[in-house]
């Protein structure tokens, strides 16, 4: 296990377990099972009930949360500093002393299927969702993070306790502290948590250095790049434009494709996919271009939802943004104008200790280290306008480009 503790000025503290298994990781389960293990995990421990579970940090003022990705699931918390070894101590219990009571299962598969089917019925979420699992067919990227309503009804209690037995190791675990405490004290606190649901082999150290795993690369998509429309018959229609992308571990790659996407479709008005589409012309009430890093690929895809007369406006359009972007190089004014920007939203956004404390549990356990601001500052620097254009060929090929329509 890793840990690392991250000094703040504040009275409240956050704490995080991450670990590294999510939707890739269920070959021989059904899909969306750590999805749901996220859900029902809170049902029950060895030692307390879910009701006690549910009102332990409520009555302190706390927080307690999770989340699922494709490639990790999180338990987190936020509490006053002085009950952070409370909050630290149930989430190692969570993850280590699960119990899945029978009835707390058979409860919580209706609020699951209820969740999936009301994506089904928001037709600007359940398109990328789809648009994903077409990117990725055959791929284990390619499973569906909630699962499907037939598949959540097949779970078992004995199917979540074998997951949770065999994916929530020690040494695919990171757990992270913002507070302001002195750090030795909370590390050592971690130690003594991890010591005790885990024994010695489990206590580990704080990394300070280390590269992860090794260099990912592009990961060919299973069938050819696709077109498709889907009538789903809404006022609304709905576009999801991209393909794979820069892996995790392809660094100067992955940052040349986050300064380009924040460039096409971030979420300032003066992206240049906002400027056009929704500023100039009004056709959209949002545009976005998003771009996912996975171990072994990614994924960039611009999103957009507009009214049908607008759809082939707005087609035309994204495509003369991609040409120029593919054609010419940024000036140095706009290329600097661009790192600013960037840089400024990420020094933001990691000012709140939440992002903080889970964008460290993310570093470990890809990195095996936490990248500082300077080191960021430092790579971002680094980025030619070159480097730019050549990630809007390579990710927005039109030969490369996938594209699939709600109407």
């Amino acid at each position: 296990m890793q840990y690392a503790v991250k000094r703040s000025n504040s009275s409240v503290g956050y704490c995080a377990l991450s670990i590294k298994c999510g939707t890739r990781d269920e070959e021989g389960f059904h899909n969306g099972t750590a999805h749901f293990i996220e859900h029902t995990i809170f049902k029950g421990t060895e030692r307390r009930s879910a009701s006690v579970i549910n009102g332990y940090l409520d009555r302190l003022g706390g927080e307690l949360n999770a989340y699922t990705t494709k490639e990790e699931i999180v338990f987190h918390a936020t509490v006053l500093k002085e009950d952070l070894g409370k909050a630290a101590s149930l989430l190692f219990e969570l993850a280590t002393e699960p119990t899945f009571p029978e009835h707390e299962i058979q409860t919580e598969k209706g609020v699951v299927i209820d969740e999936i089917n009301s994506y089904k019925d928001t037709p600007s979420e359940d398109i990328y969702d789809r648009f994903e699992e077409m990117l990725f067919k055959g791929h284990p990227l390619g499973g569906n993070i909630l699962g499907t309503a037939a598949s959540v009804r097949k779970m078992t209690r004995d199917e979540l306790l074998r997951f949770v037995r065999e994916k929530f190791r020690p040494e695919k675990m990171a757990f992270t502290v913002v507070a302001d405490i002195e750090e030795s004290k909370m590390e050592k606190a971690a130690v003594r948590l991890a010591e005790k649901y885990f024994g010695k082999n489990g206590s580990g150290k704080r990394e300070e250095s280390g590269s992860g795993k090794a260099c990912g690369t592009y990961m060919a998509p299973a069938t050819e790049p696709f077109d498709k429309t889907v009538n789903k018959r809404s006022h609304q229609a709905n576009c999801v434009i991209g393909g794979l992308a820069p892996s995790l571990y392809q660094e100067r790659e992955r940052l040349a494709a986050v300064l380009l996407c924040n460039i096409l479709g971030g979420p300032a008005s003066n992206s240049m996919l906002n400027s056009v589409l929704r500023e100039k012309n009004g056709w959209v009430y949002g545009v976005e271009c998003s771009y996912t890093q996975y171990a072994d690929t990614g994924i960039a895809a611009i999103c957009l939802g507009c009214d049908r007369d607008n759809l082939d406006k707005c087609l035309k359009a994204t495509g003369k943004v991609l040409d120029k972007l593919r054609s010419g190089t940024l000036s140095e004014r706009k290329l600097k104008a661009a790192k600013k920007q960037l840089l400024g939203q990420l020094a933001i956004s990691s000012d709140n200790g939440e992002t903080q404390c889970l964008s460290m549990g993310k570093g470990l356990l890809s990195y095996g280290k936490i990248t500082g601001p300077q080191q960021t500052l430092r790579m971002v620097e680094a980025i030619t306008a070159e480097d730019v254009r050549e990630m809007a060929c390579e990710i927005f090929s039109p030969d490369k480009l996938s594209r699939l329509i709600y109407l």
